[in-house]
């Protein structure tokens, strides 16, 4: 089966916007874009009432993603779309189906009157369990938000990209959550802007005046180990312009405020083999949360 940006899809508003995002997404990556919706049948008690039967909640249940699938046909010529029903609990249906997909979206809905996502827990049980990278997208993202003003002033999506933002440990490069996004960058033409934050030292703590050569140096030394994880990737991806912030102070906070001009922001989930199972970073845990443009959660050893 060829690799597709496959999209969770329950016909509310959040997921409705994750299809269009997966489909934007599925033309800069020339892929197939496939519609998963998950019936999860009821309990007996209620199946077996007359409004709400088992039979009448999968027939609506398999409306959705043909009904989005025509729509999207309709807006995206040329985009392959393909629809699939699952049986099951949605959460570790939709854990599978991002075994075969090249990423999977899924909806979120915005905080209210607050910038940013509301994250469910079987969206964030999918984000800690699947082995591809996920993308959280808040219920009425439009296309234009991930676009620079045009000469008038006004976002669109005719205009450049905003740049991808990516969240970086200097102590622990990884390939696939690199490779990730510069590959997000290059196929949207735009700049890679790479952040990672150091601590200050314990004083601060404790109410003591800065040290300001030491900060300074801290700040050096941090910005070469930066410049040196990221220097073979200058030549993978020699078109990618890249922008170095190497800040002090709390990584996610740092994240959350380059989300305001991102068209997306990748952050990683370490793939941990303990009896503990898999979890959430606390700096992507937060950043799921408090973004305001899409979130990409790449799962890397």
């Amino acid at each position: 089966m060829p690799r597709t940006v496959t999209v969770g899809l329950d016909g509310s508003p959040e997921s409705l916007a994750a299809a269009e995002w997966a489909t934007r997404e599925a033309r800069l990556r020339a892929l197939p874009v496939r519609l998963v919706n998950v019936w999860e049948a009821a309990p007996d008690p209620v199946a077996q009432a007359p409004l709400l039967g088992a039979e009448t909640h999968q027939h609506w249940s398999e409306r959705i993603p043909r009904e989005a699938a025509e729509g999207l046909r309709v807006r995206h010529p040329g985009v392959d779309v393909i629809t699939e029903q699952l049986t099951g609990r949605p959460a570790e249906e939709l854990v599978k189906a991002a075994d075969d997909a090249e990423l999977l979206v899924l909806g979120t809905r915005g905080l209210s009157g607050v910038g940013g996502f509301m994250v469910g827990s079987a969206g964030l049980a999918v984000a800690a369990h699947a082995g591809r990278p996920v993308v959280f997208v808040r219920a009425g993202e439009q296309a234009a938000d991930e676009h620079l003003m045009d000469l008038t002033g006004i976002p669109s999506a005719a205009a450049p990209f905003h740049p991808v933002v990516l969240g970086l440990d200097t102590a622990a490069p990884d390939e696939t959550l690199i490779g990730f996004a510069f590959e997000a960058a290059r196929l949207r033409a735009t700049a890679l802007r790479v952040v990672h934050s150091w601590n200050e030292p314990p004083y601060i703590a404790y109410g003591l005046p800065p040290d300001i050569k030491m900060n300074a140096r801290l700040a050096a030394q941090d910005a070469a180990a930066m410049t040196d994880a990221l220097r073979p990737w200058r030549e993978k991806f020699p078109a990618v312009e890249i922008i170095e912030d190497s800040l002090s102070g709390k990584a996610a906070n740092h994240l959350v405020d380059a989300s305001r001009e991102a068209s997306l922001v990748v952050v990683g989930r370490r793939v941990r083999r303990a009896a503990l199972g898999a979890h959430l970073g606390p700096v992507t845990h937060a950043v799921l949360h408090h973004s305001t443009a899409p979130v990409a959660v790449v799962p890397h050893p």
